[in-house]
């Protein structure tokens, strides 16, 4: 019996997610891989049980479908998997002017960077209660501290996942069951080639996955309740939240100004 518990971890099949599944595993936690791609998670599963001699546990889902929570959750029941650890790790991005987005694009973003994590939640949390054990780790982004025109609704989905991984944090203070948010900047991962310019990291330096990874795990042992990986970053995320909104939403337009206009009607969808 392993008793690490399992890790289910989503949009496992690259960048962040794969990374996660990967010190989970050297960490002695069994695994459930989701993402929408089937080769590539089976091909981490492989990687793990091979490496680490774990269970690794594939679900194929969409998470953008309205019912996308309660299926992972009844296939991870169906194969006799007690979900220990959460890591809502899948989301994406949309950049360029908010009129010109394509609005099926943005409602897929919501369903996945929101309402996906959400639910997941929802269908774990408590049974971790009732155990007394515990985590649930959500990937946010330095963009939640901030308003960030031309990354509306990214940002804003990403300031949902920061208060709401908060709020948790201190809801579940003394039940044994942690919460954490990971608000990195730039990583190096296929973020940017999903959105379609590599200047939608606002010049800052890509951080590695195994960096964010390593900091957000030291994170959750410690129940810091959200960590912004890199000094710079963390510098960064806290000065301007401290000037006025409105001053803010005008300096942030200078800076994000230059993504909207390297993206052409077709890439900003």
């Amino acid at each position: 019996m392993n008793l690490k518990g399992t890790a289910l971890v989503t949009g496992a099949s690259s960048g962040l997610g794969a990374e996660f599944a990967r010190a989970l595993a050297a960490r002695g936690h069994d695994l459930a891989l989701v993402a929408r791609s089937a080769p590539a998670l089976e091909s981490l599963a492989d990687e793990l049980r091979e490496r680490h001699g774990v269970r690794a546990e594939v679900i194929v889902q969409d998470l953008s479908a309205p019912d996308a929570a309660t299926r992972v959750a009844e296939e991870a029941a169906a194969r006799g998997v007690t979900v220990e650890l959460l890591v809502n790790n899948a989301g994406f991005g949309t950049a360029g002017e908010f009129a010109r987005i394509d609005a099926a694009r943005e409602h897929d973003e919501l369903m996945v960077n929101v309402v996906s994590l959400v639910g997941l939640t929802h269908a774990f949390l408590p049974g971790m209660l009732a155990r007394g054990s515990g985590g649930v780790i959500n990937v946010g982004s330095t963009a939640g501290f901030n308003v960030a025109p031309y990354f509306a609704t990214y940002a804003a989905s990403k300031t949902f996942v920061l208060n709401f991984s908060l709020a948790l944090w201190s809801e579940l203070r003394g039940s044994g069951v942690k919460a954490l948010a990971v608000t990195p900047g730039p990583v190096e991962t296929a973020f940017f080639d999903r959105i379609g310019t590599r200047k939608a990291a606002i010049g800052g330096r890509l951080a590695t996955p195994a960096s964010v990874v390593t900091a957000a795990l030291r994170a959750f042992d410690r129940d810091q309740g959200y960590v912004v990986p890199g000094r710079g970053t963390f510098a960064m995320a806290h000065l301007m939240p401290r000037r006025p909104r409105k001053l803010v939403a005008l300096m942030g337009r200078r800076v994000t100004r230059q993504v909207a206009d390297e993206l052409t009607p077709s890439a900003a969808h």
